[in-house]
């Protein structure tokens, strides 16, 4: 065992013994971040807007700060990326993490020195918490490949920018600094195929202990990897025994991943954005995300159900249910104020507080009232190629709401693995599967408003040629699993079987 992994343990012990005396004091954990950040920016142009000087509990908390998207928010964050101190947290971010927005084009997320220490926090204590509950630590000792955002970054008045992942590099442990693939030239690479030939020809031949990444991309680096070496994962990486991963739900592409890799492996879901670190897998056994409670950011929660009614009642952890989606509301010690960051979560359990990711606000469909979300796309998916033994690359699902014959339908587009696909039972055992989850569905099937749904077959890596066509192949991009309009269909359209013969 290499002094890293002795190391490990121990410190694996003492973050375990932390984590759970933070669970169980959630509430007065909580409660003390709030009045720790209103304190902190009482006196930036934000605070004295919303009189921060006059919130004393959560009540006022809720009366005096709105609830706000990115747009809300822009007036101020303008200021903050023209390099003005002082207008939503005390001084100027340290960074300004770059997305990319819907309607506001890019948007910047500051980053503060108090912020951005618990970023590295989430995804060290992530793996602490898998070491202490797999007492395997030798990963440490080998190389460990994080798939990521380049990690140059810009100066806009005097604040350095980039993506997330990108600007986290830069604060990789010195510890774990000699271990880390690629190699910094490597990274810095643009281009997202050429960048991952490079990080193929660095990596094939390395003792590759541990990956991380967004699923889609691990798969297309395992995907080259094969194509380079005729083996898969594990014959290739012996010693590879954990995966981090985090972005998107997981469970649509397991079944490929683990076939890539051939064999079973231990996985450890995170939960990072620009706006904080949120949640990670504590027990990689276990299915459930641990919210980080004393990692900087103030959670609020509004039902999804109410919010789509336009009821904006929120609450704070001590009125938090079990399996009720809730709309995740943030308030950060970067500034980021009644943020809705766009996700919508469960608790899966209440002592200690983990949470699943079901969805996104502005990604369903409800062209007839039936308010699909994604977690149900995703049950209703998984659940049929499970029976019929198959692996399913990528898909994205759109409302057909004038057909050129017959009722209105839900219009999947999927694109498999390498296996034959019977379309027509697939079709039927999905629309059931969909109709088990949401009563909505079922009922506009039942009254024949809606018509059995339709799977489109997508070509091989036609999702990889329509990202690619958008630049925005790699990185942290990612595909939305719904939407309420034909855009992303009609693009997609030119990939699918149908077209190509």
């Amino acid at each position: 065992m290499g002094i890293k992994s002795l190391v490990a343990k121990i410190w694996a012990n003492k973050i375990h013994n932390q984590t759970h005396r933070t669970s169980s004091n959630a509430v007065e954990v909580q409660q003390k971040l709030m009045h720790y950040l209103v304190k902190s920016a009482k006196n930036t142009e934000f605070g004295t807007d919303c009189k921060f000087s006059e919130i004393k509990n959560y009540l006022d908390f809720k009366n005096n700060v709105p609830l706000a998207d990115y747009e809300d928010l822009k007036l101020y964050i303008d200021k903050v990326v023209d390099g003005k101190a002082n207008i939503l947290w005390p001084n100027k971010p340290t960074y300004l993490a770059k997305t990319s927005g819907t309607t506001s084009g890019v948007k910047y997320i500051p980053i503060s020195k108090e912020s951005m220490p618990y970023h590295i926090a989430g995804a060290r204590n992530a793996l602490l918490s898998y070491v202490y509950h797999s007492r395997n630590a030798s990963f440490i000792d080998g190389k460990l490949i994080f798939l990521s955002g380049s990690p140059i970054l810009t100066v806009k008045k005097g604040i350095y920018t980039g993506r997330l992942s990108g600007i986290v590099n830069h604060h990789v442990p010195a510890y774990l600094r000699s271990n880390q693939m690629p190699s910094y030239d490597t990274n810095c690479i643009e281009d997202w195929e050429d960048k991952l030939d490079k990080i193929v020809a660095e990596t094939y031949t390395e003792n590759m202990t541990l990956i991380s990444g967004i699923p889609p991309w691990i798969q297309m680096y395992f995907d080259r990897l094969s194509e380079k070496t005729g083996k898969n994962i594990s014959q290739l990486f012996p010693n590879f025994k954990v995966m981090v991963q985090g972005g998107v739900n997981f469970e649509p592409y397991k079944s490929k991943l683990l076939k890539s890799i051939g064999t079973e492996i231990d996985i450890v879901e995170t939960y990072p954005a620009s706006e904080g670190f949120i949640a990670y897998q504590d027990n990689y056994k276990e299915n459930g995300l641990l919210l980080i409670l004393d990692g900087g950011i103030f959670y609020e929660f509004i039902k999804l159900e109410d919010y789509n009614k336009g009821i904006k009642t929120r609450i704070d952890i001590s009125q938090a249910e079990l399996d009720v989606n809730y709309v995740l509301i943030m308030n950060t010690n970067a500034g980021m104020w009644g943020y809705i960051i766009g996700d919508t979560i469960k608790f899966t359990s209440l002592s200690p507080h983990k949470i699943v990711v079901t969805g996104r606000i502005k990604h369903f469909i409800s062209a007839f009232g039936e308010h699909v979300i994604a977690e149900e796309v995703e049950f209703a998916l998984n659940k049929a190629c499970k029976e019929l033994n198959l692996n399913v690359v990528e898909f994205t699902v759109a409302p057909q709401i004038n057909p050129k014959q017959g009722l209105p339908h839900h219009e999947w587009f999927v694109e498999f693995d390498s296996r034959s696909v019977n379309i027509s039972e697939l079709e039927t055992l999905v629309d059931q599967n969909l109709q088990e989850k949401n009563i909505y569905y079922k009922d506009l099937r039942a009254g024949n408003i809606l018509n059995q749904l339709k799977i489109k077959q997508v070509i091989n890596n036609g999702f990889i040629q329509y990202m690619k066509g958008l630049g925005k192949l790699g990185g942290q991009n990612k595909l939305p699993r719904l939407s309420n309009n034909r855009i992303i269909a009609e693009e997609l359209t030119p990939y699918t079987k149908e077209v190509n013969g």
